[in-house]
């Protein structure tokens, strides 16, 4: 499969499967960090720690994938960039693509 220009998850090393999931977190509106938490856990099962959270967060913030608004009381709340949006929509079909094909070649075995 070809490189999308805005597909650079792959960059990410081992933060890429939270950085998906904080795109997918955010691309219903924005979230602050705790309840980014609250969702990544009720998508995977698996809640982040703050590290990963937060180091994740500024990996896609220096990306430009994603955007912090003003703070509500102590809370920052982040935003999906239009860039974000993009590579997030190329990043699930990229992904499509593969379940396609593993699916048929279990199908084949």
């Amino acid at each position: 499969m070809a490189k999308h220009k805005d597909d650079a998850l792959a960059d990410l090393g081992r933060f890429s499967e939270p950085a998906l999931f904080i795109l997918i977190s955010l691309a219903d509106g924005p979230k602050h960090g705790y309840a980014m938490t609250l969702d990544i856990e009720s998508l995977s099962g698996h809640k982040p720690g703050p590290g990963t959270l937060y180091g994740a967060l500024a990996r896609l913030e220096a990306r430009k994938w994603i955007e912090p608004l003003a703070a509500d009381d102590r809370r920052r709340p982040y935003r999906l960039t239009a860039a974000g949006q993009r590579v997030l929509r190329h990043r699930l079909q990229s992904l499509q693509a593969l379940a396609r094909v593993g699916r048929s070649r279990l199908s084949e075995a």
